[in-house]
């Protein structure tokens, strides 16, 4: 082998070499940085999230969010950082990131599609922490609500991972914003059983507690007579917390009142809870 050519080859390691020794210290302070960015990321996202939640002027429903964008920001900021170190210029730095946000953006559409539903949901708020809603595919409530995704609770206790498109792009029934829920009940009473004092009795039975104010009174009004019975019907409100329990306790204390005025001949042959018709719902507009 030439002698020129050894020399060159020697030259070329030595350069390379020393490089490498110059680089290495750079790329081990800019991995320092990024492993300090996402450790500081997560520290400052359950900073912020505890910090919203100690607070009452902050509605719990953004907490999440706010601190997902706390924790992506500080990421985004040490990863530069740490690019910058290794000396990657930040001017082609932005050109490269560019053209490639143009192709992720163009790769995950149902992601970015994710990302705008949820900045409406937060916007619009829909619903909130807490709420017990039903969609098209899903129904639960919402335990948590994400840049991504939505993380929701079946009655059962069975954990729901839902896309914030699959909220946002289709019909939501939110069962806890309203302050009070109708509940209706068909009663049938026999004929000796006077009206006036029944349709009293089912207003009293019901009567909205006295930690409800505002809530409107019982209402009863007769829904069918025929040969043997009589058929009323008592609509109130309750408050949404309250719906569940009083499915399963009005009928039992509608039976009861009226076996205590009139004994076993006042017992109700029958009640139904009614729910109103989506298409009908005139004759529960009155309370």
């Amino acid at each position: 082998m030439p002698t020129e050519t050894i020399q060159a080859s020697n030259q070329f390691f030595r350069t390379l070499a020393a490089q490498v020794a110059a680089f290495l210290p750079n790329l081990l302070v800019a991995v320092l940085i990024l492993i300090a960015g996402f450790v500081i990321a997560g520290w400052l996202g359950r900073l912020v999230a505890g910090a919203f939640r100690s607070t009452t002027h902050v509605d719990p429903t953004v907490v999440g969010p706010l601190a997902s964008i706390v924790r992506y920001v500080v990421i985004i900021l040490a990863l530069l950082v740490a690019l910058g170190q290794v000396g990657v210029q930040m001017t082609s730095l932005l050109a490269v990131l560019g053209a490639a946000g143009l192709a992720i953006g163009l790769a995950l559409q149902g992601t970015l599609t994710n990302i705008a539903a949820g900045i409406m949901l937060l916007w619009l708020r829909p619903f909130r922490i807490g709420d017990y809603v039903e969609a098209q595919n899903f129904a639960g409530t919402v335990r948590e609500i994400g840049l991504f995704v939505c993380h929701l609770e079946t009655f059962d206790g069975v954990f729901v991972f839902v896309p914030n498109s699959g909220l946002w792009n289709v019909w939501l029934r939110n069962h806890s914003r309203s302050t009070s829920r109708l509940v209706a009940w068909s009663v049938s009473l026999p004929r000796d059983v006077a009206f006036t004092e029944a349709r009293a009795l089912l207003v009293e039975t019901l009567r909205p507690p006295e930690e409800a104010p505002g809530v409107a009174q019982a209402e009863a009004s007769l829904e069918q007579l025929t040969g043997d019975a009589q058929v009323i019907v008592v609509r109130t409100r309750v408050a949404p917390a309250r719906v569940g329990q009083a499915q399963h306790t009005m009928p039992e204390m509608i039976r009861d009142a009226f076996v205590k005025r009139y004994g076993d001949a006042g017992e109700p042959k029958s009640i139904q809870r009614l729910v109103p018709v989506d298409n009908d719902p005139s004759r529960y507009l009155s309370l």
